[in-house]
C-alpha cells in the first residue's frame, strides 16, 4: 500500500556498445599520456644508458654537479676524472650527464 511497484528499464538498442563507449575517453587519455609523456621518457632513459655504457678513457664529460673533466679510469660503477693537472676525483657513472666533443676542455 505504501510501497509502489518498481519496474526495470529496458536496455536501449546498443546496450553493450554503450558500456564500451563510456570507457572510450579514458582509453584515449591513456593513449595521449603514453605518446606525450611516457614514450619520450623511455627513449631518453635508453639513450642515457647507452651513453654511460660507451664511456671510455680520455672522454671529456660533464657531471650532474657541473664538474668538467677527462676520464682517466673506467670501472663498472665509477669513473675517475682528471679535473686539473694532477687532480683526480672519482664519481659514480650515473653522475655523468654529458659527453663533450674532444678538445672542449682546452678551449675553456
Amino acid at each position: 500500500m505504501l510501497i509502489s511497484n518498481a519496474f526495470a528499464q529496458t536496455a536501449g538498442a546498443g546496450g553493450a556498445a554503450g558500456g564500451l563507449m563510456s570507457f572510450l575517453p579514458i582509453i584515449l587519455m591513456f593513449a595521449v599520456l603514453w605518446f606525450i609523456m611516457i614514450r619520450p621518457q623511455m627513449k631518453r632513459q635508453k639513450e642515457s644508458k647507452a651513453m654511460l655504457e660507451a664511456l671510455s678513457k680520455n672522454d671529456e664529460v660533464v657531471t650532474a654537479g657541473g664538474i668538467l673533466g677527462r676520464i682517466t679510469k673506467v670501472n663498472e660503477n665509477y669513473v675517475t676524472l682528471e679535473v686539473a693537472e694532477g687532480t683526480e676525483i672519482t664519481v659514480q657513472k650515473s653522475a655523468v650527464t654529458n659527453v663533450l666533443p674532444k678538445g672542449s676542455l682546452k678551449s675553456l
